[in-house]
């Protein structure tokens, strides 16, 4: 059955609206990564643009270790875009500490006025909120909570910026420990603490070399430095304590290596 011509006419007109998007996304994307991004980073980029009208110019997307992240603003775009019906937030009381910043709020995101609501939690306090916002923990677990809800209720699959608390700096250091040798992060010191990491989180092995592989920016985790594994295993560590859906999330999103497992 044919389409009305009107129909048909917006069809085309949001069409050539995605194409126009996607185009600007990936001329943005290769400023940031290169000419030749990794595929993997450029199909997830697609789907995000696609699936959720995000925009790299517009800040609706961030990318941090070759991952994407969608953000605040993002969220709220696309809330406004699908005529959200509503978000209510309330602080968890028996989960706050006032006297020691440390807050957790919940968020319900209504899409649409008959929609019984998708809820999300978001925590703060001093040790997983970056040093330019200590004092404000409180609006940070509120941001986080309404992420993860807008998140559950669009059925987006990556983790929003705001979650996932501090980024290491690249000049943060692990204590230094005796290399084996070879100079790489092959050390039974780091290999252990990561097997222990990957057991105590219950993480898939797999899944954590691709982020390793992907943190180091290496083709492969032998060809990483001693330094880079350090780095990656105290971030990994950090997160997994802090916030190990966020972590999961990401994983989540690589595809498992044919090559052995890390653990």
């Amino acid at each position: 059955m044919n389409q009305p011509k009107g129909q048909n006419s917006k069809t085309e007109r949001n069409g050539a609206a995605t194409r126009k998007l996607l185009r600007q996304n990936l001329s943005a994307a290769r400023n940031t990564l290169g000419e030749n991004p990794p595929a993997r980073t450029k199909a997830w980029l697609e789907i995000l643009t696609r699936e959720f009208g995000f925009s790299l110019k517009g800040g609706d997307l961030q990318i941090i270790n070759s991952n994407w992240y969608v953000t605040h603003i993002g969220l709220l775009a696309l809330a406004r875009r699908k005529r959200c019906s509503g978000i209510s937030v309330e602080a968890v009381e028996s989960l706050c500490d006032s006297g020691a910043n440390r807050f957790v709020l919940k968020a319900t995101v209504f899409p649409s006025k008959g929609s019984s609501g998708f809820v999300g939690y978001g925590d703060a306090d001093p040790s997983n909120v970056s040093s330019l916002v200590r004092g404000a923990e409180m609006r940070v677990a509120e941001t986080r909570a309404v992420n993860r809800a807008l998140r559950k209720a669009y059925g987006i699959g990556i983790c929003s910026v705001e979650e996932i608390g501090t980024i290491p700096h690249t000049d943060e250091k692990l204590h230094p420990q005796k290399a084996n040798g070879n100079g790489n992060g092959g050390g039974p010191k780091v290999r252990d603490r990561l097997c222990q990491i990957i057991r105590q989180h219950k993480l898939d092995p797999e899944l954590v070399k691709a982020y390793a592989v992907d943190f180091c920016g290496t083709k492969t985790l032998r060809d990483a430095t001693r330094e880079q594994v350090e780095n990656f295993v105290q971030q990994l560590a950090d997160r997994a304590e802090k916030d190990r859906n966020a972590l999961l999330c990401q994983l989540n999103g690589y595809e498992r290596p044919k090559q052995e497992v890390v653990a």
